[in-house]
């Protein structure tokens, strides 16, 4: 029964957000943040990805039609976006471009500074949202600093990653802080759901913005039988029903590419829908599943090792 309850509280908000978004020419929707500042639910991420081929990745994903680009001071690619962004010839305020504050950059004080020297990485007057990117350090003196620069108007929306990691760094900031994060980033797809983390973000009108939504390529995820069964219905591909489910589910998502070939396939999505009994069927395959495993200690001990460039 329990089960039962959660998923129809997921349907419900699910319901709701899609009956607040707008869509653009290529029928990307678009959701309102909880500080009313719109964010298009679909877009580029930039892990792992080079400094030139990120640019290049982002050129060629901004000619198709996307218009939101996720990277981070750790990706250390930033440069890249910003060259890119340029060069596009797309008009900035038509682009939703995030980062993240690396746990080096905490504290008062100290993440003002960072968030001046992204900035000036990017080549951008704002950032459209910043994140905390991960639950290590003065994570408290960090958002207080990103409430700072959000009044300056240098950031326009706030959001935390991967604090589903840990319960006490979710808390204090969702609960304590002047300003809530508008948008969390956590790994989910099909095989991982997530639905606790989003019954959580609900009273606070987060929005689920999901990394490795193709479990980071996985092999059983990109070959599972039941998809391609869904796929071969709407003659589409499993990456793209993957996506699809995600942007019925009310998800925000970055699925990361730079063939040229994958990132118009990724963003083809938006000429079909999944009907009611596909959606229950990819609900079904929920394992909660992660591909991310990392405990805190090892994650602190990567984060103080990361080295950022400048």
């Amino acid at each position: 029964m329990k089960k039962v309850i959660v998923a129809l509280s997921m349907l419900v908000m699910c319901l709701v957000v899609q009956a607040q978004e707008r869509t653009d020419k290529w029928g990307v929707p678009y959701v309102k943040l909880n500080n009313g500042v719109e964010m298009p639910r679909f877009g580029l991420g930039t892990y792992a990805v080079s400094n030139d081929d990120c640019k290049q990745a982002c050129l060629v994903a901004l000619k198709d039609g996307y218009r939101h680009i996720d990277t981070a001071h750790a990706y250390n690619n930033e440069n890249g976006v910003g060259a890119a962004i340029k060069e596009s010839g797309v008009p900035r305020e038509e682009i939703w471009v995030t980062s993240k504050l690396w746990p080096t950059e905490y504290g008062e004080g100290k993440t003002l500074e960072a968030i001046d020297a992204m900035l000036e990485r990017l080549g951008l007057e704002y950032i459209d949202l910043l994140y905390i990117h991960q639950p290590i350090g003065d994570y408290v003196g960090a958002w207080t600093d990103m409430e700072k620069a959000y009044g300056q108007g240098k950031i326009r929306a706030l959001g935390i990653s991967n604090c589903d990691a840990k319960e006490e760094a979710y808390k204090t900031i969702v609960e304590g802080m002047k300003i809530k994060p508008a948008v969390h980033q956590i790994e989910c797809h099909p095989y991982a759901q997530r639905l606790d983390m989003r019954k959580k973000h609900e009273p606070y009108q987060i929005v689920t913005e999901c990394w490795f939504p193709l479990g980071h390529g996985d092999k059983n995820l990109l070959s599972d039988a039941t998809i391609a069964t869904i796929a071969k219905k709407h003659n589409k591909t499993i990456v793209q029903i993957i996506l699809r489910w995600h942007i019925q589910e009310g998800f925000s998502v970055i699925p990361g590419n730079t063939n040229p070939e994958w990132i118009k396939e990724n963003i083809s999505i938006f000429d079909f829908k999944l009907d009611e009994e596909d959606m229950k069927t990819m609900r079904s395959l929920n394992q909660e599943k992660r591909f991310y495993n990392m405990s805190l200690d090892q994650l602190e001990k990567f984060v103080f090792a990361r080295q950022l460039r400048r």
